[in-house]
């Protein structure tokens, strides 16, 4: 069937295409000014401006820097905008098809207009045009998909080396610089088990400094050197004082009582895989006060596989979906980033009939974090990919109309 070059939704496409080659030219110039002398001689000037709590070190370095940077970046950006409307152009496309293309040069024109406009100093330009430098408290976690305030303070004030997306965030997605592992003081329970290992390896392999919580001696394959606090379930009070001094604390220890269901096993289950978590889970929301930790402190949950699906263990299965749930419930006003782990069956102490190896899924979960993924499934399971997504969102949305109407 023949294409109609009229069709409005062909128009739409392409003017959504323009703007986001637009952003894609914008993120790139900013990265490659953080790889590159010439630019970066440019760029610094920019990082210049802010104090931490983003106010201006002077009006006059505030100019500057839009002249040296800013205008540079929406003037690379337009040249190069000009790209696809050549290719349309050589193609012969209809005069639609190149109207709607040259949305992208509008957009980045608007960003031009405004970078002159705060070069010029001229009345609240700043305030209107330059939302993601604006002071104050923050008032949300990084966001997901686009670029808040709290999201681009971590590339003044985080690593520099990271977090480059200017408006929209797929951009630090594709290269992996969506989060920064480099230098964050991160805390794992469940450190003797398989996984707890494994993740405390690759993390130390990201510059992480790693803290290994748990109730056991970890075993001697265990990575050397590296801090271990022990504490029991019901104890989790004892902790407080250090999950101040932890960005990210990985929420990892479990049990599973297979096929028992007798009261003390229900007791058991459920005290290890849910209320435990959950009491580590609120001690360490209460650690994040300040600007600065609701940009860089996050809580990594494993909740398992068994959110969706069968583990043939009916106790471990009924408590990893209860902490499924409240993870979900509380993610709606977490004054931090939530992950959710949801990881099939690698082999384990609490499963000897895994498929994958510890190490791998370690990695895999590490890189899925570098990408600001908040769901990071690793599984041999194409169901998982598709029934949990789903699950999940049916279930937010139910708890955000309950919010909304308050039941």
């Amino acid at each position: 069937m023949p294409v109609v070059v009229s069709d409005p939704l062909w128009m739409v496409a392409i003017a959504l295409g323009s703007i986001l080659w637009a952003e894609v030219i914008r993120d790139a110039y900013h990265a490659l000014a953080h790889v590159w002398t010439p630019v970066y001689r440019l760029h610094a000037w920019h990082h210049k401006v802010f104090r931490p709590d983003l106010s201006v070190v002077s009006p006059e370095i505030y100019r500057k820097a839009h002249w040296y940077n800013d205008v540079p970046e929406a003037l690379v950006m337009l040249t190069l905008g000009l790209l696809p409307i050549s290719l349309l152009l050589i193609w012969q496309a209809p005069l639609s098809w190149l109207g709607a293309s040259g949305i992208g040069l509008v957009y980045t024109l608007s960003f031009l207009g405004a970078a002159v406009a705060r070069g010029l100093g001229l009345p609240q330009a700043d305030e209107k045009t330059d939302l993601t430098h604006r002071p104050g408290p923050f008032l949300e976690p990084p966001a997901a998909w686009r670029v808040n305030r709290t999201y681009h303070w971590r590339h003044h004030f985080d690593n520099q080396k990271a977090y480059y997306s200017g408006t929209f965030t797929f951009v630090d997605k594709l290269l992996g610089t969506a989060l920064s592992l480099k230098g964050k003081t991160i805390a794992v329970t469940g450190a003797s088990g398989t996984f707890g290992q494994a993740l405390l390896q690759q993390l130390q392999r990201q510059e992480a400094k790693v803290i290994a919580l748990t109730s056991r001696p970890l075993s001697p394959e265990a990575p050397p050197a590296i801090p271990t606090y022990h504490w029991q379930i019901g104890q989790e009070s004892a902790l407080g004082e250090l999950l101040e001094t932890v960005d990210i604390l990985v929420i990892n220890h479990g049990i599973n009582v297979h096929a028992q269901t007798s009261p003390e096993a229900i007791q058991q289950a459920y005290e290890v895989n849910t209320f435990s978590g959950w009491r580590l889970l609120e001690l360490f929301l209460a650690t994040v006060r300040t600007n600065a930790q609701i940009a860089t402190k996050e809580v990594w949950v494993n909740t398992s596989e068994a959110e969706v699906g069968p583990a043939l263990s009916p106790l471990y299965e009924l408590s990893k979906r209860a902490m499924g749930d409240l993870i979900t419930l509380r993610r709606l006003d977490a004054p931090c980033v939530i992950r959710k782990l949801i990881l099939g069956p690698f082999k384990s102490n609490l499963n000897p009939i895994g498929v994958m190896s510890a190490d791998w899924v370690a990695k895999q979960v590490i890189k899925a974090a570098q990408r600001d993924t908040r769901n990071i499934i690793v599984t041999i399971n194409p169901l998982t990919y598709l029934t949990f997504p789903v699950k999940e969102f049916v279930v937010s949305l139910y708890f955000r109309l309950c919010a909304f109407i308050k039941l």
